[in-house]
């Protein structure tokens, strides 16, 4: 009798485990999107902003600002469009300080991607002053999706992944996945940035 009910107790404090272990599991799989703490190599190249005007990207990343970064795309209908939206909410959130954080867009579809184009993109967002979209040559923004390791051969084949770098250092901070705006917003702050 007392071996059976030792043999009990064990299979229930086993069962028991798996399901914690189930449990603990099914809450991290829940999440629509992974974080991660990355260095990237920038490469030094000039890129173009909405204005036309020349823009060396690690001047940018260097400018002394928190900086936020995505690659879409200005006929995007899919993911582009909520990753935009995280960007609004956020300059909405930081109110009349949008500059003190540095958005930056990076055209994956530089054939396209006019400044013409990236400004009217900019506009249907009401984007404020600190957030830039940028294009390029092919060449150049090819080299910056490699230097994030964020390689889009296909801008019909893209996926969401956004950046975000602390001033001072070298770690940056990967959402890969779609984000709502609170979980954007609460990854910004956990990256030290405060709204």
């Amino acid at each position: 009798m007392r071996h059976y009910l030792r043999t009990a107790g064990a299979v229930c404090l086993l069962i028991m485990l798996l399901l914690t272990m189930l449990s603990a599991y099914a809450g991290a799989a829940d999440k629509p999107y992974k974080r991660s703490v990355e260095r990237y190599q920038m490469p030094d190249v000039t890129l173009i902003n909405q204005e036309g005007k020349n823009v060396r990207l690690r001047n940018l990343v260097d400018s002394g600002k928190p900086v936020i970064v995505d690659f879409i795309y200005g006929t995007c209908t899919t993911i582009c469009p909520v990753l935009s939206a995280c960007f609004t909410n956020l300059q909405s959130k930081l109110g009349a300080n949008t500059q003190k954080v540095h958005l930056v867009s990076i055209s994956i579809d530089p054939e396209n991607d006019s400044p013409r184009v990236m400004r009217e993109y900019l506009k249907r967002y009401r984007a404020k002053p600190g957030w830039d979209f940028l294009t390029g040559s092919r060449k150049d923004i090819d080299a910056v999706m490699k230097g994030f390791d964020a390689y889009i051969p296909n801008k019909m084949a893209h996926y969401a992944v956004t950046f975000i770098h602390m001033p001072g250092g070298d770690k940056w901070i990967r959402i890969n996945g779609i984000t709502s705006t609170s979980e954007f917003i609460e990854e910004i702050k956990k990256a030290g940035i405060s709204l």
